[in-house]
């Protein structure tokens, strides 16, 4: 039987953290950043944890 594979995409988007929360990038911040404010910017600098209820289905792309 061949071995399990991690999601490529989820390996790129999410990082364990030791205490076990999934960290993510916060969204929004990527393009067009001209029309939004320098507080709306500001406001979505650093990364953020990923909802609770979806924590399982991202774990469970991770897992190789």
């Amino acid at each position: 039987m061949p071995k399990m594979k991690t999601h490529t995409g989820a390996k790129k988007r999410f990082r364990v953290t030791k205490s076990g929360n999934v960290k993510r990038g916060q969204a929004y911040k990527k393009h067009i950043l001209t029309k939004k404010s320098a507080k709306r910017k500001r406001n979505l600098r650093g990364g953020s944890f990923v909802n609770t209820a979806d924590v399982k289905n991202v774990k469970e792309m991770l897992r190789s």
